[in-house]
């Protein structure tokens, strides 16, 4: 997308090349337009697949999500939470993820009331690294008998093991801006 590819060349921000800082568009301050456009190119890669619900990780890839369920003429979204808190009540699917970022593992968490046997969800997400968040969202899916109808990402480190370990896994995936490394502090695109 190469709206997305701009904007990361304009006001990413690459950290010891090897991490992409997209906080002033889409990770704390979310440039709204971008969004849509971006909830609007998954609704066209995902156009005839049957999707039900669509299934994201707090907080970044709530925004995102929320475009493609416009997109798609206004899907149920949920999110997987990081942090158990005072709302967490009933039964929960959980998935243990490490942040790569964070370096940190964190224990993702969805109502199982919000999960329905049965359907057939589209996971959003805003980075494709190591793989653990989709990985984590896809065992999720699996413990409340949902089926993946494919996996969209915005930006994907195509250098790391993310994309392989969903492909073999079979999963479709669906990345928007691909980067094939970072070299003096900029990001290298893939396609």
């Amino acid at each position: 997308m190469d709206e997305l590819k701009k904007r990361i060349l304009e006001d990413g921000i690459i950290i010891d090349n090897r991490i992409l800082k997209i906080d002033n568009f889409l990770n704390q301050q979310i440039d709204t337009t971008l969004i849509n456009h971006v909830g609007q190119e998954f609704a066209r890669r995902f156009q005839g697949t049957h999707i039900d619900r669509i299934v994201t990780i707090e907080s970044s890839g709530i925004a995102v999500a929320y475009a493609v369920s416009l997109a798609m003429n206004n899907l149920p979204i949920v999110f997987a939470r990081k942090k158990k808190s005072l709302l967490t009540k009933g039964e929960q699917y959980t998935a243990n993820i490490y942040s790569y970022t964070k370096q940190e593992e964190y224990t993702a968490s969805i109502s199982k009331s919000y999960l329905h046997a049965g359907e057939t969800i589209l996971i959003i997400d805003d980075f494709l690294a190591s793989g653990a968040a989709a990985i984590g969202l896809t065992n999720l899916a699996k413990k409340a008998g949902c089926k993946v109808a494919g996996i969209g990402i915005v930006v994907e480190k195509t250098f790391q093991c993310g994309r392989h370990k969903l492909e073999e896994a079979g999963f479709r995936v669906e990345s928007l801006a691909r980067i094939s490394r970072f070299e003096n502090n900029k990001p290298i695109f893939a396609d």
